[in-house]
């Protein structure tokens, strides 16, 4: 290794470039420089800088904002005086043949091995650590052959780490498909998850859930796992994985939880369209719903949304998206009209908004009137909301948002529970969200009242986590001295 006295370090990213994977790891990488190595220009090492290695997606799976996600991040690292923030592309490869996102998101993420590793090999700083995506484990082989300690950084729930630790003991206990299975699966630091509850990739063993097998069994050959999640809010969940019940008889890696990894823009001088109908709404009486980047429904679902609403009686901001065009992921902007019974807009005018378009999520949440977040549990989205301490609507439909909706009621206490059909689509009758709007919003209901508190709590768990000694913090400056360390040697 090279002696104290070479040129700076560096750390290599190497995120899957859509929002919810490609901007925690660099706000967790800045943090990084800000946290933990900002005081070491005096030791002889010199400053530490990012590079962070982009997989070109094509473009008809890019997210709408990806280039300018770039731009804006580039052009930002010049804020944080005195680090350097690199951004390499790796070059172009064939789409990979794929059965499901976590198959696409794999392939696509090994074909690039060899790129890294010669974007790695050629670099002129010495390079102190790699942290990978966790889509990326077949990359640990590159950094292993480079000599490198490879960290592993996971956008989920501490919940849905500790089911992929446990999933390739799993995979050999349970024979049947988890959709089949009866009763409960047993994660340690949870109570009972019931099997129809699992992630979406897990509940039929195909090739997205081998991948989840694979990574599952590849994080345990990481230097450390990086999670985007406040020990606080999980902690008994972290205690089983530190404690090894996990993955009985072995040794699990070095877990260091670093959130909430939010990242705040600052607010426009002229507020958005829906900030400003929250001007003019009470204090904590309005029900906001959005269901995230992909997030969208067929027209007899969103007919099912407006009359639960409408008999609610609660104010409501909607953010009602259009379906995806032919052949591409995200949503559109909605038609409206199209979509909405007759008369519905001017039935709820006084009470209201539904909005067709992007809208500014993160805003709309820290808003005093907003008092519940029907959310599609992402958990980027559930961060946002728990760091308001805006209680939760879960209404889960892809990826791990099932068992994310589950550790929010059954474990957190900061959701109000909806009965949602997985086997329809994970559609909900009128009748179901009125009830569950009713139940987060009245005054009167003791369930929201308990939601508010738990989310009130959980709010000061994860703003005083990134203060100067909370833990996200320590965990944060451990984890980026360790590197130092590392490359000092």
């Amino acid at each position: 290794m090279a002696p104290a006295t070479a040129s700076p370090a560096t750390v290599v990213l190497i995120p899957f470039c859509v929002p919810g994977h490609l901007t925690p790891m660099l706000e967790v990488g800045k943090r990084m420089l800000r946290v933990g190595f900002c005081g070491n220009a005096d030791d002889g090492r010199g400053a530490m800088s990012l590079t962070v290695l982009l997989a070109q997606l094509p473009e008809f799976v890019r997210a709408p904002d990806h280039e300018e996600t770039i731009r804006r991040e580039a052009a930002g690292a010049s804020e944080h005086s005195g680090f350097d923030v690199r951004f390499h592309c790796l070059p172009a490869e064939e789409l990979p043949d794929f059965r499901g996102g976590e198959d696409f998101m794999s392939r696509f993420m090994q074909q690039h091995a060899s790129h890294a590793r010669e974007a790695i090999a050629g670099l002129e700083s010495r390079v102190a650590a790699v942290v990978l995506d966790w889509f990326c484990t077949t990359l640990l082989d590159v950094t292993r052959d480079l000599g490198l300690p490879g960290y592993v950084f996971f956008t989920s729930a501490a919940s849905m780490l500790s089911l992929l630790l446990r999933l390739p003991a799993l995979d050999k206990e349970v024979a049947v498909d988890f959709e089949e299975m009866g009763g409960a699966v047993d994660l340690p630091g949870l109570p009972p998850v019931p099997a129809a509850l699992l992630p979406t990739p897990v509940m039929k063993k195909g090739c997205n859930y081998e991948w989840l097998v694979y990574h599952g069994s590849r994080f345990m050959e990481a230097a450390g796992i990086i999670v985007n999640t406040v020990a606080e809010l999980e902690p008994a969940v972290l205690e089983a994985i530190a404690d090894g019940r996990c993955v009985p008889g072995r040794r699990v890696p070095a877990i260091y939880t670093v959130g909430p990894v939010l990242s705040f823009k600052t607010p426009p001088e002229k507020p958005h369209e829906c900030v400003r109908w929250l001007d003019a709404q009470p204090r904590a009486s309005v029900v906001f719903l959005c269901f995230g980047s992909m997030g969208s429904f067929a027209p007899p679902q969103v007919l099912e949304i407006a009359a639960g609403l409408e008999r609610s009686g609660h104010r409501f901001l909607w953010v009602l998206r259009g379906q995806p065009a032919a052949g591409m992921p995200y949503p559109t902007d909605a038609v409206v009209d199209e979509l909405l019974p007759e008369g519905f807009l001017e039935r709820t005018k006084e009470k209201g908004l539904v909005w067709s378009k992007w809208a500014p999520q993160k805003e709309i949440l820290a808003h005093p009137a907003v008092g519940g977040f029907a959310t599609h549990c992402g958990w980027n989205s559930t961060l946002e909301s728990l760091w308001n301490g805006v209680p939760l609507l879960p209404w889960p439909l892809y990826a791990e948002q099932h068992l994310n909706a589950f550790e929010l009621v059954a474990a957190m206490g900061v959701a109000v529970e909806m009965k949602v059909d997985r086997k329809r689509d994970n559609f909900v009758e009128a009748a179901e969200l009125e009830r569950a709007v009713r139940c987060l919003m009245d005054e009167g209901s003791e369930e929201g009242r308990m939601a508010r508190e738990k989310a009130a709590e959980a709010k000061t768990a994860c703003r005083n986590a990134v203060e100067e000694d909370g833990s996200s913090f320590v965990a944060l400056q451990k984890l980026s001295q360790e590197m130092i360390h590392v490359s000092s040697k």
